[in-house]
Order: structure tokens, then sequence, then C-alpha cells
């Protein structure tokens, strides 16, 4: 288990890579479907996954996660997918970047599409509407949670970009984080090869990963 510096050095590490790098180094397992940026896109995603699940359209246990938010946090919200009724807005993702969060991930709803699609502040869900929650529960934080088909537990890694998120545990991270950067270069020369005219197939042959 990595210690608590370590593990800001791995997620930092995450940050400069791309999402379908990362899921094809987690033997395809399932990963989330369905989510999209709604953000101003300036980089890479990368934090600590703080869970929440709550009863679709409902976000009574969403506020009660900004109030235990570390800096570095994600929060990850089980919203079982529904889009009928946002989860969050402009004022809960400015709370949560004010608090240092690293993102919002939702499966449901946002609304205020507009204001967050002007800001940077990583925001990631299935869709945007303009009907507001309930704020009546019942919820969970802290427990494991299922967004759009992937699993993720409180304390995971998540990482989000233009490709959509994938979350891992923080066990086994050092080891994907080589593959991945393993694989990174691999595509680079791919990349060079194409540009001096020298492919040959390469990468339809690759044994591991690439799409």
């Amino acid at each position: 288990m990595a210690d608590g510096s370590q593990e800001s050095e791995l997620i930092d590490a995450f940050r400069a890579l791309a999402t379908p790098l990362i899921s094809d180094n987690l033997a395809r397992v399932p990963g989330a479907v369905g989510l999209r940026p709604f953000h101003r896109v300036s980089g890479v995603m990368a934090g600590r996954a703080l869970t929440v699940r709550t009863r679709p359209g409902d976000n009574q246990f969403i506020h009660r996660a900004l109030d235990l938010l570390q800096p570095g946090d994600v929060i990850v919200v089980d919203g079982g997918g529904y889009e009928g009724r946002a989860l969050v807005g402009e004022i809960m993702t400015s709370v949560a970047a004010s608090r240092g969060a690293a993102g919002i991930v939702i499966d449901g709803a946002i609304r205020d599409a507009g204001a967050i699609g002007r800001n940077s502040f990583p925001c990631f869900a299935r869709s945007a509407i303009h009907l507001g929650p309930y704020k009546d529960g019942p919820g969970a934080i802290n427990v494991p949670v299922c967004i759009g088909g992937m699993v993720v537990g409180p304390g995971d890694i998540v990482v989000g970009d233009e490709d959509g998120v994938v979350a891992f545990p923080m066990d086994g991270a050092a080891a994907l984080l080589a593959a991945v950067r393993a694989q990174e270069a691999r595509e680079a020369e791919i990349m060079q090869s194409i540009q001096e005219n020298r492919y040959q197939g390469a990468y339809a042959r690759a044994s591991s990963g690439s799409h």
C-alpha cells in the first residue's frame, strides 16, 4: 500500500496520460459508458474517489459529500443513470472547485451546462436538463458505486479526459502506470514510423492494448 506522498505522486503521474491507454491496460474490463465532459477540457482530471450513491434525481447526499471533501478528491456519484433531473449545477460545482476537488463525475444529469462549459473545472455526466433535483435522500457516502457500468470504490484513482472516465484501485496503480507508459512509448514509435513512411503493420500485430 502506498503512503500519502506516494499516492499523490501516482495520481499526478496519471494526470499526464490518456484514458484510452489506461483502459487498454486494464484487461479491457468494463469501463464507464455514456459519460462525457461538460466542462472546457484543458487537461486530464485525476484524483481520489469520494463516492456517493443517491436515489435517482436526489442530491441530498451530494451536498453532504461536499462537506466531507478533501483537496484532490473526485466526487463520483451513482445516480442510477437517471437523466430526468439534474443532480448538480453551477453552484455545487463551484463549491467543489473552491474546496479543492479534482472534479465531479455524475452517472446522471447536470444543469447550467453553459456555465459549466465555460469553466475548466472537470465535470462529467450523461446529459444536461433544466429540471432541478429532490433533496430528500436516501443515499450513502464512501461505498462502492457503479458509474456507467464501471465499479468504483472509495479511494480509487479516477481519471477523465475527452474520451471519458476510467477508475482503478490504488493497489496495483504503480504497475499499471508502468504498463501505460510502455504502451505510450510503443505508440509514439509507431507514429514516428508512419511519419517516416516505414510503417509495416506493427500496430495491428500488437499483443496488448491499443484501439
